[in-house]
């Protein structure tokens, strides 16, 4: 409803703004080739201005919100659920038994639902939104390009995406250090590597997932292009994430699995290791970047030739 209404604001004082330019406009002075006089396409939506926007809106607080409550909420399941009964060698089971530990099942616990969720979200909302308030118009009238428009929200969106990921890591092990030490990072196997390398050990899976969920955005940002309805677009691109988890699953798929975007999502499991396998995460981000690429190809040319009514 916040949103709504503040989108109903937002209308009323762009049809007042685009006004204002139409008249200012019609005095001022026109370069050869039809532009105002001192228009730049490039000083038009600056990154800042749009990033300010999207921080002022509830959905953002609360998605990063959420982000930071999700170890302590973790952290409270373990305490209260702890019986002391916790033997096996699952990174659950394993979670408490360093800082490290714990916030590496904190990434794991998010990486194929709440992260797909939040990069969806920002990315998918973003277009899509615009036009459901009926603001997109009045945005592009401004004049702001096309291509700059699109290329602007999808910048704010990477930052806030790549803000909420390091923000999950930062808590996760502040909270895991604070409460269980800073032990060895074991696993599963029962290899321990010590606290330092673990250290950059999460650091590297969370550059890791940056990347991987590149494909996402690229979806995301496609469909919000694609559609006038937010929730379509942010509810599409998580749909097609569970499906593509599902036919990973299928082992008569064979080797096809490996052409599935989530097919390497955990990839960095391989950093728990002492000698790490940089091979499956090398896969993943190149499979990440190639699906990325082509939605965001796929996203410009659609926005380029879409009709925008709203």
């Amino acid at each position: 409803m916040s949103d709504g209404n503040s989108g109903r604001a937002r209308v009323g004082r762009l049809d007042t703004a685009e006004t204002a330019v139409v008249r200012s406009n019609r005095a001022q002075p026109v370069q050869p080739d039809g532009a105002v006089e001192g228009y730049r396409a490039g000083r038009t939506l600056p990154v800042r201005v749009e990033l300010a926007r999207q921080l002022r809106r509830r959905r953002t607080r609360l998605a990063l919100g959420f982000l930071v409550v999700l170890p302590l909420l973790l952290l409270l399941a373990f305490e209260v659920g702890d019986d002391g009964s916790r033997g096996g060698r699952t990174l659950a089971d394993i979670a408490t038994a360093s800082g490290l530990n714990f916030a590496v099942f904190t990434l794991f616990a998010a990486t194929n639902f709440l992260l797909v969720v939040v990069v969806a979200l920002f990315f998918g909302d973003t277009v899509a939104s615009e036009a459901s308030w009926s603001s997109l118009k009045y945005l592009l009238a401004a004049p702001v390009p096309r291509v700059r428009l699109l290329r602007q929200k999808a910048v704010v969106s990477a930052l806030l995406s790549g803000s909420g990921l390091v923000l999950l890591s930062a808590v996760s092990v502040a909270v895991g250090v604070l409460w269980y030490g800073t032990g060895d990072l074991v696993s599963t196997t029962g290899e321990a590597v010590p606290f330092p390398a673990g250290l950059v050990s999460i650091a590297v899976g969370t550059l890791y997932l940056a990347v991987h969920l590149t494909w996402i955005a690229g979806l995301a940002l496609w469909l919000s292009v694609s559609t006038d309805a937010p929730l379509g677009a942010v509810g599409g691109a998580v749909l097609v994430s569970i499906l593509s988890e599902i036919l990973d699953q299928i082992s008569a798929l064979g080797d096809l699995r490996t052409y599935l975007p989530t097919h390497y999502s955990t990839a960095y499991a391989d950093l728990l290791s002492e000698d790490v396998d940089w091979s499956g995460m090398a896969y993943g981000a190149f499979s990440g970047l190639a699906y990325a690429t082509v939605f965001v190809v796929l996203a410009v040319w659609r926005f380029r030739r879409k009709d925008i009514t709203s």
